[in-house]
């Protein structure tokens, strides 16, 4: 299993614990991002960073993605992407993706974009917290296991 991460605002202390679990269980990690992002010396660890853009993570993530592989992702339509290649997203927040909720998360983030568009002030994401690092740790734990090595 290929880990990568849509690296551009996933926080510093998700991907501290990305690089641990990295080469923990030898799993190879790629963080792609629009802007350089320092990674640990590591055979296992890379970092490509892409143009800038709109998507450019995310469409070199899925040109790249094969099933049973791994991305974090905090972006609904990446992880609705990821969902129907067969493979595994989860959130920074540590929320798993599956076929059994995408639709929802993906119902939700157009609705809250047409609140959006119509004026309303819907206010960002809640900052992130000591709890959502610990979520995020335990079903990267969880998931890891659950498919070997973790």
């Amino acid at each position: 299993m290929h880990i990568w991460v849509d690296a551009d605002a996933c926080p510093g202390v998700v991907k501290d614990i990305l690089f641990r679990a990295a080469e923990r269980t030898k799993r190879p990690l790629t963080l792609v991002a629009n802007q350089y992002l320092r990674v640990p010396a590591s055979p296992l660890i890379r970092m490509i960073q892409v143009p800038g853009g709109f998507d450019e993570a995310d469409k070199y993530i899925v040109a790249h993605l094969q099933a049973g592989h791994l991305v974090i992702t905090a972006d609904i339509p990446l992880a609705a992407q990821v969902v129907a290649s067969h493979a595994h997203a989860l959130s920074p927040r540590g929320e798993l993706y599956g076929t059994e909720n995408i639709r929802e998360a993906l119902a939700m983030r157009d609705f809250m974009d047409t609140l959006r568009g119509t004026g309303v002030e819907t206010g960002g994401p809640p900052a992130f917290t000591a709890a959502d690092r610990q979520a995020f740790a335990n079903q990267l734990d969880r998931l890891l296991r659950r498919v070997g090595g973790g």
